[in-house]
């Protein structure tokens, strides 16, 4: 195995520059019963090496490590890095209130190898630790913590000490991300073996901090269940070219007091890299120049034939935007919804039959929680509950793509694993930012990247802009400006 463990996101977002697969429970617990057969160091031996070393990695001064451990196998991963770190000469302290001998056999002989060693054993947490080594509950126990673990957690989250998290923060649920109320917050956690869905969204990325990944050194050849994605091909744009080489986009929105939605998604799509960019504005009394960015053309919706563009629809689009969908959905070549667009479908089964009825590939959808929940007929929470699956029952239902967004951004397409965007904050959290993100996949699209694969760009392009934003806030039109 490589004790190096490799960073996949950080605190400026992605830090890896390739896609990765991502594993649920079930699939690690089968690559676990074959990596533990291969023969060699057991995987809590190798689990336990590569947290010691991540651990001096991030915290080298460190001298006073407490490990809270667990009666399981996440507890002896804690149990084997405390062995190497006192063997090097630094002072872990291991808190543990189970009788050892009740521990699966793995955890069992790192006791005792940790003892051996003369590791310290308390049954409460040390007066004064450097770094603290979460090591309490892994990915098979999503129970509410009962005291003292309950207490445990809520000392690291308090305490200003760095925090290491061994494979999932203790109450974070390794498929959705989903957290228990009394949850560790983790600066650093250290997934091993495979990566886990539930790290990247909903919860996963404020209960993880940085993420970091060792494989210890098995081999996976299990089908991933959802795919985290990595930063996008640069377009190629030729020497010999014009601007009838990359595409039309005509946004379709902007009803009255809200025309500042649908020209964010035209300044975003021209940003992006369309061609051109048409607006047509819902307020009839609108101007017919944007005097900001005169690149932009603006039109009435009935004067353009949609057969040949990507039409991004719905921004800002209130009431009206309800009269040019049935149209719409019928000729557009490509076609992004959005915002009202989303909320009248979901409201009419006409328009969701008409949705269902479009060429496959030829569509994206873009809900918020709350949208995807109308949609789906259902909560908001039972959303949040289970992203990825809500996503992928969006992409069947309607026979599209579709970009559930929130921490952890999901694309999901009809039969087709589920991927999940790393990159992005919360400096999106500001009215518009949506807008930009619905442009700027109409602009991918329009230069003939296929759907999901545009949508998957976009959506890696928009997370990236803010996270390489360098204020503290970030407006929705310098967003688009920087993707």
């Amino acid at each position: 195995m490589s004790t190096n463990s490799e960073r996949i996101v950080g605190k400026h977002g992605a830090a890896s520059q390739q896609a990765w697969p991502l594993h649920d429970v079930a699939h690690t617990r089968q690559l676990e019963t074959v990596a533990d057969a291969g023969g060699g160091l057991s995987l809590m031996q190798e689990a336990g090496l590569a947290l010691a070393h991540l651990t001096l990695a991030v915290a080298p001064q460190a001298k006073r490590i407490w490990i809270a451990c667990g009666p399981g196998n996440n507890g002896g991963d804690g149990l084997e890095a405390a062995r190497h770190l006192h063997l090097w000469g630094k002072q872990p302290v291991v808190s543990l209130v189970h009788d050892p001998a009740s521990a699966p056999r793995d955890a069992r002989q790192a006791w005792t190898a940790a003892c051996e060693a003369g590791v310290a054993m308390q049954s409460d947490v040390p007066a004064q630790f450097d770094v603290c080594i979460d090591a309490l509950f892994g990915i098979g126990s999503m129970r509410p913590l009962s005291a003292p673990y309950s207490d445990w957690a809520e000392c690291m989250n308090t305490s200003a000490a760095t925090t290491i998290a061994v494979d999932i923060p203790t109450g974070l649920d390794a498929n959705s991300g989903t957290t228990q109320k009394n949850h560790v917050r983790a600066d650093h956690t250290l997934s091993m073996l495979t990566l886990k869905p539930g790290l990247f969204t909903a919860n996963g990325r404020d209960a993880c901090g940085d993420i970091w990944f060792n494989q210890l050194g098995a081999d996976n050849a299990l089908p991933a269940q959802a795919w985290l994605v990595g930063p996008p091909p640069l377009l190629d744009r030729p020497h010999a070219s014009h601007k009838g080489s990359f595409g039309d986009v005509a946004i379709v929105g902007g009803s009255q007091g809200m025309t500042g939605a649908a020209l964010l998604a035209a300044h975003s799509a021209l940003h992006g890299g369309a061609g051109r960019v048409f607006v047509c504005l819902l307020d009839a009394n609108a101007p017919s120049l944007d005097t900001g960015c005169p690149e932009l053309m603006v039109r009435a919706p009935g004067t353009l034939d949609w057969a040949f563009m990507t039409v991004v629809a719905g921004c800002g689009g209130g009431q009206d935007i309800a009269n040019q969908l049935p149209t719409l959905m019928h000729e557009a070549r490509h076609l992004v919804l959005d915002a009202d667009a989303l909320n009248h479908i979901a409201l009419q089964p006409a328009l969701q039959a008409q949705l269902r009825q479009r060429p496959a590939a030829s569509t994206v959808i873009t809900p918020h929680p709350l949208e995807a929940a109308r949609l789906l007929g259902c909560s908001v929470a039972e959303v949040q509950a289970d992203r990825i699956g809500s996503a992928q029952k969006l992409a069947q239902r309607y026979d599209c793509v579709v970009v559930l967004k929130g921490s952890g951004t999901l694309i999901a397409a009809p039969n087709e694993t589920p991927r999940i965007n790393p990159t992005g904050n919360a400096k999106l959290a500001t009215a518009g930012t949506g807008d930009v993100l619905a442009g700027l996949i109409g602009a991918v699209m329009a230069q003939g990247t296929p759907v999901v694969e545009a949508a998957c760009a976009a959506v890696y392009r928009h997370g990236l802009a803010a996270d390489r934003w360098p204020g503290p806030v970030l407006h929705a039109s310098e967003l688009c400006q920087r993707i």
